[in-house]
């Protein structure tokens, strides 16, 4: 069977915009062109690809199939068209998509550094504590802890193992006294962390002679705002928990008191993390080295 290969752009326009107004503006044409590509590669195929209405479209299982197998070689092809542009000197928008929680990575001299030495390249950092796909979002690169990272994904390290960390303002503990053990957290107020709206509270994770255990605090105070967290910990609104580094300046100055330091175990850290490709962009491989280069010098 022939197939007119012409409609492709067509269906792939049609695949990425929320309506065919959409993809003709993308494409520079009539709707009513949009409309009959759509209808002769259907008719080629003897498949619906799309359903429409008036306001959008969505792909068939067909349309998915077929959208899924064009997307990954015109993203390879733009991946090497880049890197021919770019041979000369790393440049580009540089998309990455970092969890609040990483501490070292954001606290500001890496990024300082790395838009120091590459002036041709543009950081787009979002911070963000939702789980996705980062290549289906279109981020280049993600920063998250090694261990929720997927196993399709190359990783890099970013820090050393971490460690989570129980603290609370010395006039919180003042007036309310200091749990000797996890589990006496239940009677005290709590303030915890959650990614997203939509999900539970970060659990509490402690380890008691090699065993691994949690404890449902029930926090009083709930936020996906480490900031407020922090705040309010140190105005002594109550306990929280929290990845040490996060503590650590106010630690160091007596602001906040850690507790419980028996029970929280070390483990691994954060990682720059990113889709396996066979044309890596010359921006993606200069934060890969730059990050390589920042963490010899400080190990």
């Amino acid at each position: 069977m022939k197939f007119d290969l012409n409609l492709l752009p067509i269906f792939l326009a049609v695949a990425e915009e929320p309506n065919f107004r959409a993809a003709s503006d993308r494409l520079g044409v009539t709707r009513s062109a949009v409309s009959q590509g759509i209808r002769r590669l259907e008719d080629m195929l003897g498949a619906a690809l799309v359903l429409r209405t008036t306001r959008s479209v969505r792909l068939t299982e067909a349309g998915e199939r077929l959208h899924e197998s064009l997307r990954r070689p015109l993203a390879d092809l733009r991946e090497t068209l880049e890197q021919i542009a770019e041979e000369t000197a790393p440049s580009g928008l540089l998309r990455i998509a970092a969890t609040s929680i990483a501490e070292q990575f954001l606290s500001g001299p890496l990024i300082a550094s790395f838009a120091q030495t590459h002036p041709r390249i543009t950081l787009d950092i979002t911070v963000t504590d939702e789980e996705f796909d980062i290549v289906a979002a279109g981020f280049d690169a993600g920063v998250r802890l090694g261990e929720v990272i997927e196993q399709d994904m190359i990783a890099i390290p970013l820090t050393g193992d971490q460690r989570e960390a129980v603290v609370a303002a010395p006039a919180y503990l003042k007036a309310h006294g200091a749990p000797g053990h996890p589990r006496e957290l239940i009677h005290h107020r709590c303030i915890g962390w959650r990614p997203a709206p939509n999900t539970a509270p970060y659990r509490w994770e402690f380890e008691e002679d090699g065993v691994p255990f949690d404890v449902a605090v029930e926090p009083q105070i709930t936020t996906n705002d480490l900031r407020l967290m922090l705040r309010t910990t140190l105005c002594g609104g109550g306990i929280t928990f929290a990845i040490e580094e996060t503590f650590a300046p106010f630690v160091k100055t007596g602001k906040l008191i850690p507790l419980l330091q028996d029970f929280l175990p070390p483990f691994p850290g954060f990682f720059l993390y990113f889709p396996q490709r066979r044309n890596m962009a010359p921006k993606l491989r200069a934060l890969i080295d730059h990050v390589q280069s920042c963490r010899q010098r400080t190990s």
